[in-house]
């Protein structure tokens, strides 16, 4: 309802505008695109590069908090080509590394087990199980502790940006780096952020593969 009439609002804004000022509504549509484009988010200018690059990688990963968007013809078309190429290339990239991460944990887990000279030395499905929810649950827990220092946010809702981000389902509720011009400013937070979902959905997406293959195999 409320959504229902600020947009009834806005309309009747933009029309008394047009005719008051006796302008066209792409010539309307052109002041507000630059009007936007000078008053920036809190995140500095969503539109450099640091911001940018934050957007490509949030739509490869598949997340779309929905916090920037395309505005142009020609940005949504990139925006979808970009899309189309980038997202099968960014799951074989996730999947890629998932893979190495488990092997890497297979030859960790063999080690401990001589160390303790068990009987079985192999790794087991269980084992990768646990060790892949192990680091995930690291990854999420840290990953909190740091938005919650640089953000502000209590630590649950650290956490859950932290959730709905590396599982992909990304509400937009809570974005990172939207405040104190972040973007510009801060350029090693940008930089933890960014790895913190590449690594991470890496992480989350080898131990959700090892569930989802435990299941089929049930």
């Amino acid at each position: 309802m409320h959504t229902y009439v600020y947009a009834l609002a806005n309309k009747a804004v933009k029309s008394n505008f047009v005719k008051k000022y006796n302008v066209t509504a792409e010539d309307y549509r052109m002041m507000e695109i630059v009007i936007i484009e000078n008053k920036p988010h809190k995140a500095g200018p969503q539109w450099k590069f640091a911001g940018a690059f934050y957007f490509a990688t949030v739509v490869l990963a598949m997340i779309g908090y929905g916090h920037s968007t395309p505005v142009t013809i020609g940005g949504k078309a990139f925006c979808m080509a970009y899309a189309m190429v980038g997202i099968p290339l960014g799951l074989v990239m996730f999947q890629s590394i998932g893979e190495r991460l488990n092997k890497f944990a297979s030859i960790i887990i063999r080690r401990a087990k001589r160390y303790m000279h068990c009987t079985q030395t192999e790794a087991t499905e269980m084992n990768l199980m646990l060790a892949t929810g192990m680091l995930s649950s690291i990854i999420i827990t840290t990953g909190a502790a740091v938005f919650s220092r640089y953000e502000g946010w209590s630590y649950f809702d650290s956490f859950y940006y932290c959730f709905v981000t590396l599982t992909t389902i990304g509400f937009g509720d809570y974005v990172a780096l939207q405040n104190d011009q972040a973007l510009i400013n801060k350029p090693g937070y940008v930089a933890l952020s960014l790895v913190f979902i590449l690594f991470g959905l890496a992480v989350v997406a080898a131990s959700i593969n090892l569930l989802v293959l435990r299941f089929m195999t049930m």
